[in-house]
């Protein structure tokens, strides 16, 4: 009879963890939280992690800085100890990510909007200030460019120097150092930049219209002749590259900007300064809400999920005098807030039809 009810309670507790069901959930157990993705949430989640560890009985979770693209591959291959809990990203989850997860087993995800943020074009201040515009980056960095005023007519990107993009900017070699193609940064940024400079020019604008297929890759395609450099996931190593070579501009979240005042100065992007207050109001051109996306199954199996996520939903955390904001997180306006606050507590999955 006693083994009976072994077998039983095992079974039970099979059913229930997903264990040796396929499910996904290991019969070894993990005590610490595990998150991974974007470079840019990356500060923030480890600010409140660390003080998550400090003022609970919880392990501090683990954070790796995969890049949002990676951060959803790996978050999305499954449910279980040997996957990750959470996922920040500096984008929203795309449609075919979260078909990727449902389809491998993570039924319920919940989306959790933290801020928002600018992408700043920053270079050290022992080089010249720069005064862009959207068009500017546009044709310094996409692979092909349009030549003469005939529409369709296009060239590999033929530009050397900034002077040769814009007679008013600095005579120096086109070298930019950005994230790589797995990073929400440069998706943000093709989109936000590249494609808000290639609209200045009317027959690209209008190509959205009749061919997405061939305006996305026009404007979303950087050069590969060096002028680009992809310097990885590691924005404080870019940030590290920038003192190094005063020449070189960067391509990179806000915070890492408002951290190393000392060291490196934000451009200037259709005559707006990347400052808190700009991004705050909409004004700077370059700015995106960044994310982070839960695994609901695991809120009740990981030890430590519910809490966490009070933490980083807490006006103490993300609110307008929040310790976040000493980081650089624009906050939301308070109805946003309330609204994913909400939506945490209940933990309400997100669905195909939101995207």
């Amino acid at each position: 009879m006693k083994k009976v009810l072994i077998a039983v309670f095992a079974l039970t507790l099979g059913v229930v963890f997903g264990l040796g069901t396929g499910i996904g959930f290991a019969s070894s157990s993990r005590d610490y939280i595990s998150i991974v993705g974007s470079s840019t949430v990356y500060p923030f989640a480890t600010v409140v992690a660390e003080k998550f560890g400090k003022i609970t009985a919880f392990k501090t979770p683990k954070i790796e800085s995969t890049g949002s693209g990676g951060g959803h591959k790996l978050f999305g291959s499954g449910v279980g100890v040997q996957y990750p809990d959470i996922t920040n990203s500096s984008r929203r989850i795309k449609k075919s990510e979260l078909e990727k997860a449902m389809a491998n087993g993570v039924k319920e995800i919940v989306e959790v909007k933290i801020g928002y943020d600018g992408i700043v074009i920053a270079n050290s201040k022992k080089g010249p200030s720069f005064q862009l515009t959207r068009k500017d980056l546009f044709l310094a960095l996409a692979k092909n460019v349009p030549t003469g005023d005939e529409a369709g007519k296009l060239t590999p990107n033929p530009y050397k120097t900034w002077k040769e993009v814009n007679a008013l900017l600095p005579d120096v070699k086109i070298e930019v150092l950005g994230p790589p193609p797995t990073s929400g940064t440069r998706d943000a940024f093709v989109e936000l930049a590249m494609e808000g400079g290639a609209d200045e020019i009317d027959w690209i604008k209008a190509l959205a219209k009749t061919d997405k297929k061939a305006y996305q890759a026009l404007c979303q395609t950087i050069r590969e002749d060096g002028a680009y450099i992809e310097a990885g996931e590691n924005d404080n190593l870019i940030v590290q590259k920038l003192s190094a070579n005063p020449a070189a501009l960067g391509i990179f979240g806000f915070s890492y900007l408002d951290q190393n005042t000392d060291k490196i100065q934000g451009s200037l992007v259709d005559g707006v300064s990347p400052t808190f207050e700009a991004i705050a109001d909409g004004s700077y051109p370059v700015s995106r809400p960044l994310y982070f996306y839960v695994k609901k199954v695991h809120v009740q199996t990981i030890p430590g999920m519910k809490e966490f996520l009070a933490e980083f939903t807490s006006e103490k955390a993300w609110g307008e005098e929040g310790y976040l904001t000493d980081k650089g997180l624009i906050p939301m306006p308070e109805a946003e807030r309330k609204l994913f606050k909400e939506n945490v507590a209940t933990l309400k999955p997100l669905s195909l039809g939101d995207l």
